[in-house]
């Protein structure tokens, strides 16, 4: 018997649904092809007719190696750094503000809280901890400004109550292994801007 005639089991579609949503959380697939997806999944009775429901999706391991080239080549301290990963990191601004900048690490998850001020990150020069960051917002009459380096792609997923968020060319990145920031939350009356900026030049110091 050839092998896409073997009869699917219950651990195929389950690796199989895992993909889809680690898909779906990518920026890779909407919400709508989830559900086509699923769908035909869970009607699928052989092997060979899982095949095509992931066939243009890159495998996990493809964006594992992907992280690990960046990592390579942004150096030991990159890999020091995002050892050091606690998950998640929260950043308030209340009647003030709150600045990142120069060589930090950006957790899985940033929590951002502003109430009248504003936040300034600057990722050019930061070290994501994956391939795929979520940056959390509730921003009420206040703004937060990020900046990325070219290449970065930011995908908004952020809710607008007389507010919102302009990403400016960081949302047409089309690189499927390109570093994602992915923008969630609520805007209330503030705003969130993206831009897309080369690394700074470090200056060179006189002899």
């Amino acid at each position: 018997m050839q092998p896409e005639h073997i009869r699917a089991s219950d651990a195929d579609r389950d690796q199989v649904a895992e993909r889809l949503r680690e898909a779906l959380a990518e920026g890779r697939l909407s919400p709508g092809e989830l559900d086509e997806r699923l769908e035909a999944l869970y009607t699928a009775k052989t092997v060979g007719e899982l095949a095509p429901i992931v066939a243009d999706l890159p495998s996990p391991g493809n964006t594992r190696a992907a992280m690990t080239d960046r990592m390579s080549v942004l150096g030991p301290d990159a890999r020091d750094l995002a050892e050091q990963s606690k998950g998640s990191e929260n950043l308030v601004a209340v009647f003030g503000g709150c600045e990142r900048k120069g060589r930090w690490l950006v957790e899985p998850r940033t929590n951002i809280s502003v109430l009248f001020g504003g936040v300034d990150l600057d990722l050019r020069e930061a070290v994501l901890s994956q391939n795929e960051v979520t940056v959390q917002l509730a921003v009420i009459l206040g703004g937060v400004e990020i900046t990325v380096p070219e290449g970065v792609r930011v995908i908004n997923n952020t809710s607008a109550i007389l507010g919102g968020a302009e990403i400016h060319g960081a949302d047409r990145v089309t690189d499927p292994n390109a570093p994602v920031i992915r923008l969630t939350g609520t805007c209330m009356l503030g705003g969130v801007e993206v831009k897309s900026k080369r690394p700074k030049r470090r200056r060179k110091s006189r002899g």
